[in-house]
């Protein structure tokens, strides 16, 4: 009998995994691993990761939490250990009312990857709890006037980098993970650097590690990462 499913009330789940070779890879299985799940409805973005933090990347979106997890246990099968993961939803943010409905639509359902933005960025992020800043002691009013200015900042970037802000508070160790598409890889630095001059950032912004490389086909991360 099929479990039951695990779904978010509205968008989809959502989990980033960040992977290594420990030993001999499989890549036509890991290759009919994506096939299957994107003939399942997910989607499946993949990604080679530059630095010792991991090879690769697999960022998976879909409705049911279990055929996610079926995919990070198949390529776990194949032969990638996944040394990092992230678990989120897509969300729109409390502080968009008044948002378009075609934007609403495009937060909590994304087509993904966008085309013509190859490099990669990963990294979770919280709000502070600090005595000095405290984001959640402010006034909503304060929160969403500061989140207005933040999103003004980011719009400054539009066609140059594609940011998708997907909520994790009780399903991760951070709040949200923020994952950027962008033309060219100063384009995120600059986009990054910009916006954390923003109060919202300043003040009250925590980041986690970040993760950076490429957006390709299975095939050519695969070339990239084991070398096969």
């Amino acid at each position: 009998m099929a479990p039951l499913p695990v779904v978010p009330t509205r968008g989809l789940s959502v989990v980033h995994l960040f992977c290594q070779a420990v030993g001999p890879v499989d890549t036509a299985a890991i290759d009919a691993a994506v096939e299957q799940a994107r003939a399942s409805g997910l989607q499946v973005v993949s990604a080679a990761i530059v630095g010792a933090k991991a090879d690769s990347c697999f960022m998976v979106l879909g409705n049911d939490l279990w055929d996610l997890r079926r995919f990070q246990s198949e390529i776990q099968r194949a032969g990638l250990a996944v040394v990092d993961s992230y678990v989120s939803v897509t969300e729109v943010s409390e502080y968009a009312a008044g948002l378009p409905e075609k934007m609403r639509q495009d937060r909590l359902f994304p087509t993904l990857p966008p085309e013509g933005l190859p490099a990669f960025c990963f990294y979770p992020m919280s709000k502070r709890r600090g005595e000095e800043h405290n984001w959640y002691a402010l006034a909503y009013d304060d929160r969403e006037r500061l989140m207005r200015e933040h999103g003004k900042t980011g719009r400054e970037f539009r066609g140059r980098v594609l940011q998708l802000v997907t909520g994790s508070t009780g399903l991760d160790d951070w709040e949200w993970g923020v994952t950027l598409f962008g033309a060219h890889l100063d384009d995120l630095k600059e986009c990054v650097y910009t916006m954390r001059y923003d109060e919202a950032s300043t003040h009250y912004g925590e980041f986690g590690p970040f993760y950076t490389g490429m957006v390709g086909s299975v095939a050519e991360v695969l070339a990239a990462t084991v070398g096969e």
